[in-house]
């Protein structure tokens, strides 16, 4: 996921308090603990459902080629595609399919037809590169474990919501995300395990680990086998020895090669390890991390969550916002809202993402712009195709609650 480290090439004042700003802070619900789920159901057209809707038409007619794949962004680099945004497109199509709507399933089944392109199949254990042309030529380079591992859990979204050999292709798809990764060589003793983010082992990130971590559970739910718990066993422990910060509750961004240790925190760091635990408490039927997930909820809140302007801000080095990666933290909340019914979750993840909507979004095409400060200064003028497929998953997500 590449995005973040060019991220901070851009120098930008951000404006983080203003006096004449109204905001609603949403209020925590503790009384709320509800596993069904039940209170005020969604209206019967919801209004995320809508903007998901909207979203895919722009995605449709800006992003999409004739190829099955999808461009990078509109501005900047029209004529390639990387393979996380379109798998990440994949995994917003398979939350549409979840919703009941079949219409996304051709579109969900090229993209996965697209991405066999980026297969490596000259090395035995394969592996996807991380980018290509348009029509799928020209993949060679680096493969990264962050983009495997995400691609897996896509795959493993169409898994769920497909039936007969097409699920079976998504499965073994899967399976061959982590094989790859279990061969690859990027796991090593170095600062006592995890994966390092590429094949240029430059540094041994959070996020790798965690998407890893999400795809060896997912796995090991669905075929029981044994070398799924163990990679899972063996990379959640590194994660919580070597990544996770005591005195936050939070889990820092990356160590380096050199060992120093990037300390930041990102919102979707520590969303995804939030999805992860929740994967645990189910796949190794261990209660604990449930509690486990909900005390990560709340140090997101503490230190990723900005009350003034009701978002999760990018990191805490780098006070913008943005669509995929603020976004992530809805998800995870949504998640958290299914687990355990608490409400509170619900209202931070609408809050999020109503202010994705009211700072980024260009009501003329239905597209997100990728970066803003909190206020809206600073607007990017580019629209990354990964963030129009997260904003058209996540309020998908919310749809059947709001």
């Amino acid at each position: 996921m590449k995005m973040k480290l060019l991220a901070y090439c851009a120098v930008m004042s951000i404006l983080l308090m203003s006096c004449s700003k109204t905001h609603i802070t949403p209020v925590p619900n503790t009384t709320d603990t509800t596993t069904n789920h039940g209170g005020t159901p969604p209206p019967a057209t919801s209004s995320y459902l809508n903007n998901a809707k909207s979203t895919h038409n722009s995605i449709s007619n800006f992003y999409l080629t004739s190829y099955g794949s999808y461009r990078v962004n509109t501005t900047t680099n029209t004529t390639g595609a990387f393979e996380w945004y379109n798998a990440s497109q994949l995994y917003a199509d398979a939350a549409m399919v979840a919703n009941g709507d079949q219409s996304y399933v051709a579109g969900m089944n090229n993209t996965f037809n697209w991405l066999q392109n980026l297969w490596d199949k000259n090395d035995v254990n394969g592996g996807y590169f991380a980018a290509a042309n348009l029509n799928g030529s020209g993949a060679a380079g680096d493969k990264y474990v962050d983009d495997n591992s995400l691609t897996g859990v896509a795959f493993l979204a169409a898994y769920d919501v497909t039936s007969g050999s097409t699920q079976t292709q998504y499965l073994t798809a899967a399976e061959n995300c982590a094989t790859w990764l279990i061969n690859s060589g990027l796991w090593d003793n170095t600062f006592g395990g995890g994966f390092w983010w590429s094949t240029q082992k430059t540094v041994k990130p959070t996020q790798s680990n965690a998407v890893a971590l999400q795809l060896f559970l997912r796995l090991y739910q669905i075929t029981g086998q044994s070398v799924y718990h163990d990679w899972a066993v063996q990379v959640n422990t590194w994660l919580n020895t070597k990544m996770y910060e005591s005195s936050t509750g939070l889990y820092f961004w990356q160590i380096e090669s050199n060992g120093t240790q990037d300390t930041y925190k990102f919102t979707y760091d520590n969303a995804i390890m939030l999805e992860a635990d929740l994967l645990w408490a189910k796949a190794m039927n261990d209660n604990t991390y449930l509690a486990k997930a909900e005390a990560l909820g709340n140090a997101m809140i503490k230190t990723l969550y900005n009350s003034t302007y009701n978002a999760f801000i990018f990191n805490t080095n780098d006070i913008r916002l943005n669509p995929c990666y603020c976004g992530w933290a809805s998800q995870a909340f949504i998640r958290l809202y299914e687990a355990d019914g608490n409400s509170t979750w619900l209202t931070y993840a609408k809050a999020n993402i109503d202010k994705i909507n009211i700072v980024l979004l260009n009501q003329a095409n239905n597209g997100y712009y990728q970066y803003a400060g909190l206020d809206g200064a600073g607007k990017y003028s580019n629209m990354e195709g990964v963030d129009q497929a997260w904003m058209q998953r996540v309020q998908v997500l919310l749809s059947k609650y709001k």
